[in-house]
């Protein structure tokens, strides 16, 4: 089955910026995380799909690869003579072993073929409050870990040693002459850790890792946004036979709040008030994210939609002791379910009023009654 266009899974056009790739990459991996659709398939195929994408469009010889040759430029044999272009890189390496070979010594890539450990990416759900004061969560990862049976080495014995590998020397990488181009790959022997195990171990079968679960906990600071990456370094997946481990990338996800909305480091709370204290004025209590209670004072004659601000009362901002601000905004409730009494009383009220105190009400006809007597 053929692959979908990795613009089109993220759902961007070819020549997205950097920061657009990265807003709907965001967006995407929230809206189909397996957390949010536990045993889900379609979700989790999905989300593995726009992980992918992304991690080839977010790099920018990765990008320009696969705007040349498209899937084709990090598949074995996808074009002619085995590689893009008619190329034959051989063993199944693709570009991305030709750029890191290229470019690795000259852009701080991996020498001597040791290869890291992947990195790992986990979701994590917190609460606006979590958000705002800062916190610490436990996760699971399944993940590959050093065997404990070999120190992860890959070898079994008690000299836990490897032989040096013959087909590389022990560089871990080896060359062909391709027309005009003396091109690097990974040695096929080795797998390019340039040392060959005499005695592989049983537990890993020579890679020095075994998969298990692992608990994490993380650090989540105060004033994170949503969608925010936490990078955790050395706590991805372990490297072959003792080759450094990769990083673990954290997504954090913040539930929607029932009182609060969240705009930055502002705080948004709608209230809704009578209309009798909103006609005649007076206070509302009102609480805070911080979880401490304010008093807002509501003048007379205060109509829907006006907003009032609480300076400081509001998020905090990331990495500073500063916070934004609380902003209140006022729904007029009309009254429901009337005793015979009340209904007396606003009644007497409308007859006293006579369409007096409500300006705007008063205005709006004026200008409709102007409207039909100028179409008569």
């Amino acid at each position: 089955m053929a692959k979908q266009d990795y613009y089109a899974t993220l759902g961007v056009a070819r020549e997205a910026s950097a920061d657009e790739l990265k807003k709907a990459y965001r967006k995407l991996a929230m809206q189909c995380h397996p957390d949010r659709h536990p045993n889900d398939k379609k979700a989790e195929a999905r989300f593995k799909d726009i992980n992918e994408a992304y991690d080839v469009l977010k790099d920018e010889q990765k990008r320009a690869a696969y705007d040349r040759f498209g899937h084709a430029a990090f598949e074995g044999g996808g074009g002619p003579g085995g590689g893009p272009a008619g190329f034959d890189f051989g063993g199944g390496a693709g570009l991305h072993d030709i750029f890191d070979q290229m470019f690795g010594d000259f852009m701080g890539g991996r020498r001597g073929g040791v290869r890291p450990g992947s990195d790992l990416r986990q979701g994590v759900e917190i609460t606006l409050e979590d958000a705002f004061a800062g916190t610490k969560v436990q996760t699971r990862v399944q993940t590959r870990v050093a065997c404990e049976a070999c120190s992860g080495t890959g070898s079994e014995g008690k000299d836990k040693q490897a032989e040096t590998c013959t087909t590389c020397n022990g560089a871990g990488k080896v060359r062909a002459q391709q027309g005009f181009f003396l091109v690097e790959r990974t040695c096929p022997t080795c797998g390019g850790a340039g040392r060959v195990i005499r005695n592989p171990c049983r537990v890993c079968n020579g890679s020095g890792t075994v998969q298990r679960e692992r608990t994490l906990q993380v650090a989540i600071p105060a004033g994170v946004e949503d969608g925010t990456r936490i990078r955790l370094t050395g706590e991805g997946e372990a490297g072959l036979r003792g080759a450094p481990p990769g990083d673990l990338y954290v997504h954090v996800s913040i539930r929607p709040h029932p009182i609060f909305q969240r705009d930055g480091a502002n705080i948004f709370c709608r209230v809704p008030v009578r209309m009798s204290l909103a006609a005649l004025g007076g206070e509302v209590e009102v609480p805070a994210i911080d979880g401490s209670r304010a008093k807002v004072k509501i003048p007379a004659g205060t109509q829907t939609g006006e907003q009032f601000r609480l300076r400081g009362k509001g998020f905090s901002v990331y990495r500073s002791a500063a916070r934004g601000d609380m902003y209140i905004q006022v729904a007029v409730e009309t009254p429901q379910g009337l005793s015979r009494r009340q209904r007396e009383l606003l009644e007497e009220f409308e007859a006293e009023a006579q369409g007096k105190g409500s300006p705007e009400t008063e205005g709006f006809f004026t200008r409709v009654k102007e409207f039909f007597e100028g179409r008569s």
